[in-house]
């Protein structure tokens, strides 16, 4: 499963397992790796309550302040795209896929050099661990 970026700041990786499985998987992932799930958005559900269509689209929301923390000390505008989060999505054709923005990507959208933070590369490596367990 390679991860791969069309959008910038975006990487999104395919998921080898049906919808529910892989959002399964990756909740249960961070909490192996006792990371906070704050919230767990179903998109799809909420489109259905208005009477409106949408493929399965869930976000889950989770963070751990010893990461997060140091990046907002750095530039607190950063707590805008904090906590961090992941987009399990299905497409049209039935892939199953998991996205999230890159936390070097954050930092530099906030004027932060990525490698000036250790926290922002144990990010990326959760994120990174989280979707490979989810989708592989």
């Amino acid at each position: 499963m390679d991860a791969h970026s069309d959008v910038d700041g975006l990487v999104t990786l395919a998921s080898a397992h049906d919808f529910p499985t892989t959002l399964d998987r990756l909740t249960d992932a961070m909490t192996a790796r006792h990371a906070t799930v704050f919230a767990v958005i179903d998109h799809a559900a909420g489109a259905d309550a208005a009477g409106l269509a949408l493929r399965p689209t869930t976000v889950v929301v989770f963070g751990d302040p010893r990461a997060g923390t140091p990046l907002m000390q750095a530039r607190q505008t950063a707590g805008i795209d904090l906590p961090l989060k992941i987009l399990v999505w299905r497409d049209e054709a039935g892939a199953v896929w998991l996205s999230y923005n890159d936390p070097a990507w954050i930092a530099r959208r906030h004027g932060v050099v990525p490698d000036a933070l250790p926290s922002v590369a144990r990010m990326a490596e959760a994120l990174a661990a989280f979707t490979s367990a989810a989708a592989g």
